[in-house]
């Protein structure tokens, strides 16, 4: 996800896929809970337990390297399963339509949109939140310190999500110039418009990731 370069109109993209598709995506909304439903026929690792006597599926997320158990309803997103069910808050929600990238997490080391993922969907895969980015000692992650560093926020309400979008963005390849991190982090809107300190932090870090 992403950062933006400020231009009306500029392209935003999220993983290799543009803020547009994910609009779009909400459109599907409607068949969110047969999508659910397939959860039930996947692999061992990935499939969700057939619902309860409430109607309810038991789902197990591995979040920041901790397995959660948890009884949710097959449309719960994954934001609210962190949020509201797991207590992990440092995931926000900003617009809840996959336009913002506020609720930006990792997700076997790729950014997904959490309000755009169902929480059934994630069994099976590596969940990482903001919380489960410093090292147990408190060392920060150099994308944190990096943000510190170079001032990358103001209100801090979208900070979490820009962070893990930037540190997918340096994974991915696509931190090569200012220009590419403006595009491949397009998708993670500031209203306080810390762009071009966001853009300075990634460049920062993706030093310092590499050699980690």
């Amino acid at each position: 996800m992403a950062v933006n370069n400020g231009e009306p109109g500029s392209a935003e993209r999220q993983s290799g896929f543009t803020r547009r598709g994910f609009i779009s995506a909400g459109a599907t909304t409607a068949t969110l809970p047969l999508i659910a439903g397939r959860a039930l026929a996947g692999t061992p690792a990935q499939r969700a337990e057939a619902p309860d006597g409430d109607g309810k599926m038991n789902v197990t997320l591995r979040v920041n390297g901790q397995d959660q158990r948890l009884g949710l309803d097959s449309r719960t997103s994954l934001l609210d399963a962190l949020r509201d069910h797991i207590g992990v808050t440092g995931t926000k929600k900003g617009c809840d339509h996959g336009q913002c990238g506020a609720c930006t997490v990792l997700m076997d080391g790729k950014r997904v949109l959490s309000c755009m993922t169902l929480a059934v969907m994630a069994q099976g895969q590596d969940i990482t939140t903001i919380e489960g980015l410093a090292r147990p000692d408190g060392e920060l992650h150099p994308m944190q310190q990096a943000f510190i560093d170079n001032d990358a926020f103001q209100c801090g309400y979208c900070t979490p999500g820009q962070i893990l979008s930037a540190i997918g963005c340096v994974n991915e390849g696509h931190a090569g110039s200012d220009a590419e991190i403006r595009e491949y982090m397009s998708g993670n809107l500031c209203r306080c418009a810390a762009y071009p300190n966001i853009v300075a932090a990634v460049q920062q870090a993706k030093t310092e990731m590499k050699e980690a």
